[in-house]
């Protein structure tokens, strides 16, 4: 099992071998057959619907999971009792391997924004496969580098002014799970603006008024399943400060 917690339905058998689509999971691409043998019998993959919890705060961060459709919410509980989200990852993202790599609990709670499907690989044996293959090692270490990376630059614009903060969201959003739109590119997740400001560390008024701005002149438009970003240069504009 990937956790007490999980809601998610299993699509490969617990024993046997599945069919693994590694091309998915940028990390695997470069096993070599042999590699891909060995590790296919550890895969679990599991489905999930839409508000399905994935591994809640606290749990040993016992398997590797990594998406492969859908998309995936990181939140801690707040202080006022309701939740703020940390971080949003889609197909290909590894989720809570920070944790699993360090061999600690999850320090926060995933949960499925949208139907969604993981694979998933138990730590220990996932840490013998890297003990062999340096390539993968590499990989996976400079997947948790660009993740620390990024926290630590989202907290050092903790300081610079929102519209250049959700500029940056948005953009990494669209890097991240955007879609080509027409024109532009769309974010295909549908965040309130009280997740937005969660996100970005604002209150959930000046999200609305920033959004209600930036729709009226066409910079992220608000629309029946995401955002449409008509042209990114206007959002790499903004700058951290007046």
């Amino acid at each position: 099992m990937i956790s007490a917690s999980t809601g998610g339905a299993a699509l490969s058998p617990s024993a046997g071998l599945p069919n693994v689509p590694w091309a998915a999971i940028p990390l695997f691409q470069s096993l070599k057959p042999a590699e891909r043998d060995s590790l296919r019998p550890l895969v679990r993959i599991r489905s999930y619907e839409e508000g399905d919890t994935i591994f809640r705060e606290g749990e040993p961060a016992l398997m590797f999971h990594f998406v492969l459709g859908g998309k995936v919410k990181i939140v801690k509980a707040a202080p006022s009792g309701g939740e703020v989200i940390l971080e949003i990852f889609g197909p290909g993202d590894p989720v809570g391997a920070v944790a699993a790599y360090e061999e600690r609990d999850f320090p926060a709670t995933s949960v499925a924004l949208e139907a969604t499907s993981l694979l998933s690989v138990p730590r220990q044996e996932f840490f013998a496969l890297l003990a062999g293959n340096p390539a993968l090692a590499r990989g996976l270490l400079l997947g948790l580098t660009r993740r620390m990376i990024e926290l630590t630059r989202r907290l050092s614009e903790r300081s610079s002014r929102v519209e250049y903060r959700m500029a940056r969201l948005f953009l990494t959003l669209a890097d991240r799970i955007g879609k080509p739109g027409n024109p532009g590119t769309f974010v295909p997740v549908a965040l309130s603006r009280q997740e937005i400001a969660d996100l970005i560390g604002t209150t959930q008024e000046t999200a609305i008024r920033v959004m209600s701005r930036w729709g009226k002149d066409g910079i992220v438009v608000t629309s029946d399943g995401g955002f449409l970003i008509p042209d990114r240069a206007r959002l790499e504009k903004v700058r951290p400060d007046e």
